[in-house]
């Protein structure tokens, strides 16, 4: 079984021996795009990158026995996979849409990131579906820990950033679905911080047991969740215009994004409320999981 008894860390010291470990991956990714086999395919080349990038921080979370330590990577490195592209990009690659996409992706990812420095106690709290992952066959504890955990979604944002890697291989110019593409990621960021900081709030003078049902959470019961989905809809949509003949490629990952939260995700949420609030079943009964609803009235 995984040890979550770690030792109890100040905050500040937490994020920098997590900002310490993310520094020493990406090192390592970057050591292997330099040093290692070179496959002549770059989106191989990467994808390799990131899953070295990745170990490292597996190896992290198991000497600080925290598999949180992983979160973060989840919005630290599509941006950085977007640069390494960009400089590697083929002759005549748009630059506008690269710039309208970069503004969707950076906006997206420091917020998120921001969002999770902000909320993360530190090394004595992990995300308590983890140990419900590893606690299901505690013999396969670390094969779980390392595949579900870390390189899963590894895999999941690669796959949902490939749509960006069109966007650095194509020469077709930019057009009106870039500028509808930027609107939803936009949009979706904005979504995003608005349901956070609702959440936020509610935090701070909650009772035990109540729900959130005010503001965006009164329309959805996960807006959160759909500011996400949206986010990777609108790169989808960027890779779309550049690289239409391709559309299987584009749209992967962002299936695999809904199916990961209408199948895991959000089922894993409401389960633990409905376990922990009385009346969370009259906020299912009432407010619509995913797509937003006018707020009925009663």
């Amino acid at each position: 079984m995984h040890d979550t008894s770690a030792p109890v860390r100040s905050r500040g010291a937490s994020l920098a021996i997590v900002t310490v470990l993310y520094v020493v991956a990406v090192a390592a990714a970057l050591a292997w795009l330099e040093l290692g086999p070179d496959t002549e395919w770059l989106l191989l080349d990467t994808l390799l990158a990131d899953l070295v990038a990745t170990l490292v921080v597996f190896a992290g979370s198991r000497i600080v026995r925290n598999s949180s330590c992983y979160d973060a990577y989840w919005s630290v490195i599509p941006p950085l996979l977007a640069v390494c592209w960009w400089l590697e990009r083929d002759a005549g690659a748009d630059g506008v849409r690269y710039a309208l996409l970069s503004v969707v992706l950076w906006l997206w990812a420091v917020r998120l990131t921001a969002n999770w420095v902000y909320s993360w106690p530190g090394l004595h709290h992990e995300d308590w579906r983890y140990p419900l992952l590893r606690d299901k066959n505690p013999a396969m504890a670390v094969p779980v820990d390392l595949m579900a955990i870390h390189v899963f979604p590894t895999l999941q944002v690669f796959a949902a950033m490939v749509p960006v890697y069109y966007v650095t291989r194509s020469d077709r110019a930019w057009g009106v679905l870039d500028v509808v593409a930027l609107v939803v990621g936009v949009g979706a960021v904005l979504l995003q911080l608005v349901s956070d900081t609702q959440q936020h709030r509610f935090a701070r003078t909650k009772q035990p047991g109540e729900s959130l049902i005010t503001g965006l959470w009164a329309w959805s019961r996960h807006p959160n969740y759909l500011g996400e989905i949206l986010m990777w809809t609108s790169l989808a949509l960027f890779g779309l215009s550049a690289a239409p003949e391709v559309w299987w490629w584009q749209v992967l990952g962002v299936v695999a994004m809904v199916a990961m939260f209408l199948g895991a995700s959000i089922p894993m949420m409401e389960q633990r409320s409905l376990e922990r609030r009385p009346g969370y079943q009259d906020v299912i009964d009432t407010v619509p999981m995913l797509l937003p609803r006018p707020p009925r009235r009663g």
